[in-house]
Formats: structure tokens, sequence, C-alpha cells
């Protein structure tokens, strides 16, 4: 299994902080083929090597070839966002996307506790997943097959960080975890734990925050997870309407908790604005009503730029 072999690796090796980003610090020759270990704990065989990343090569043709949408999207282990130029607003045509297929034919609820925060405008700024009640310690499962694309400590926010890249075309972040279970490059199947809940990160209680994201732009998760009845969709309809905050085919609001947003004002008076944990610059865009090109162009940022916490972006000229 490769998480045992990786602990293994992990624990042998003793990696330290002296080597280049990037560069192998050791390798290992394993049933598997020979894996290469990194300075930040993470790992990958040689044959992951030149994986691009694309496991729904269906979507990803369309996406990359339609001239309304022209998304693109890499793979990269070591941050969460990997495109920022992806814009909703290219999207004029439905994707109509199977969450399951006859290979990968199982979904699961990543935990059932209740929800507390739903998708939407939240204290000023975009909540772009939802929380749900739990335990420290409580079991996270994956919510469809996939591989595990990013699993360390988030320094932005996320706390302990899981991204499982899906064959549906989606992504899924699992984030606040106590306990991390998987590791990059890893293949998991749909309701395996992946990880156990917690409050690490930026954090007031113990809960899971959940994120569905399409090609980096966030999805109101209850478009396809019916945290009350507790069952998924085998369909998803992705067209630029359903990145809205308050957007949702299955919200409830019986709970009695804020279900979210439901419009997205735009800020047209500042001048700067100043990076939070969880903002990208595509969300940046949509708040104060400029482009991306518009914000790549006065920061002399590109669709591959890192924020960090605390950055000021321009906003006006």
């Amino acid at each position: 299994m490769k998480r045992l072999i990786a602990i293994v690796a992990l624990l042998v090796c003793g990696i330290g902080s002296f080597a280049q980003p990037g560069v192998p610090i050791d390798t290992l020759d394993t049933p598997d083929g020979k894996m290469f270990i990194y300075a930040n704990r993470t790992w990958e065989y040689e044959s992951d090597r030149n994986f691009d990343g694309v496991l729904c090569p269906d979507v990803d043709e369309l996406v990359k070839t339609d001239t309304n949408f022209q998304y693109k999207s890499y793979w990269l282990t070591d941050r969460t966002i990997t495109c920022t130029s992806n814009e909703v607003e290219n999207m004029n045509d439905t994707l109509w996307l199977c969450t399951v297929d006859t290979i990968h034919d199982s979904s699961s609820i990543p935990h059932p506790g209740r929800i507390t925060s739903r998708y939407g405008w939240r204290h000023g700024r975009n909540h772009n997943g939802i929380d749900i009640d739990l335990e420290t310690g409580d079991t996270v499962k994956a919510a469809f097959d996939g591989r595990v694309r990013y699993s360390q400590m988030h320094d932005g926010g996320f706390g302990n960080l899981v991204i499982i890249r899906h064959y549906n075309g989606l992504e899924t972040y699992y984030a606040h975890n106590s306990k991390l279970l998987v590791a990059p490059n890893q293949e998991v199947k749909a309701g395996e734990p992946i990880s156990l809940g917690g409050n690490t990160g930026r954090s007031t209680g113990s809960h899971l925050h959940f994120e569905v994201r399409f090609y980096d732009n966030p999805i109101n998760p209850e478009n396809l997870f019916n945290f009350q009845d507790k069952y998924v969709d085998d369909n998803l309809l992705v067209h630029s309407g359903i990145f809205r905050p308050g957007s949702s085919r299955h919200k409830s609001t019986s709970s009695g908790h804020n279900t979210g947003g439901s419009s997205y004002k735009i800020d047209k008076s500042s001048r700067t604005h100043k990076v939070r944990s969880g903002d990208s610059l595509y969300g940046i865009s949509l708040k104060y009503g400029v482009s991306l090109g518009q914000i790549y162009r006065m920061n002399g940022l590109n669709e591959n730029s890192i924020l960090q916490i605390g950055q000021t972006i321009k906003v006006k000229p």
C-alpha cells in the first residue's frame, strides 16, 4: 500500500530542510517502483513524475478546446489553486458532468454532521464551501474516487488540508483536520478515510470545511450533496450561474443556521484589497468588478502567481 510505504520511507530517511525545493532529497526502491522523497514531506513514484493531472480526459478536452471555456489545470502538490485565470464568465454554454460512471461508480458524504455555515457571502467575503460539525478525531471520507493532489499543513488558514482530484473533473477540499491519513499522488476510493477532523488553521471550533471546485473555481457543494438526506447526485450541470454565492439545489434552512448570502455586492469605492485566507485573484476581481487582466497588469501578476496573506492588491488604477 502506498501510504504504508510512504510512512516507512519518511521515518527511515529523516527528512531535513536543507534540500532545494523540487529536488528529491532521497530515493527508495519499493515493490511499486522507485520513490522520490522531498524536503516538504511529499513523495512520488518515478512513474508519476510525468503525470499531467488529467483524470477525466473527455471533460479536459472539452474545456481546453472549446472557445467558451479555455480553462487550464495543472498538477501541483504544493499549492492549493493551480491556475488563477479560469474565469467562470467564459462559460457561455452548459456542461453536463456525470459525477459517477461504470468504473468509478461510488460517492460518499464526507461526514454526516449537521451544516453550521453555508456557501456564500459571509462577513464581507466569500465562504467558498460549507462547514460540517464534527468532533476532533472523527473520520472524514473521500467524496468520490480520485487521486490526492495536496495533503499537508496549509499556513494560509485551511490548517491540515487534503485536496483530491476526481475522475469526474471536480476537486474536493477537506480542511481543519487534526490528522492526515493520505499522501500526494495516492489513489483513493469514495468513502475511504482520508483524515481525522479537527480544529487546525483559522478555525474557532472543531469542524470540517468542505469545498467542491471545478478547475479551481468553487461551486456550492449543495448543488451535488444532499446533506440532509445523505445522498449525492449522479449528475451536475456546470454553468456560470452555479458559481454564484447562494446557488443551490439542496439547500435546507431547517437547521436554523445561516444559509449564506444570495447576492454578490461589488465594492466600487476601494482602490486596494488586502489578501486574506481563502482569497483568489478571481474572487477579488468579482468583488471589485474588475477583470483578471486588469488585476494582472496593475500588480505585475500572472495566472500562476501565489497570493500571500496580508499582500496588498491594487483593484483600481
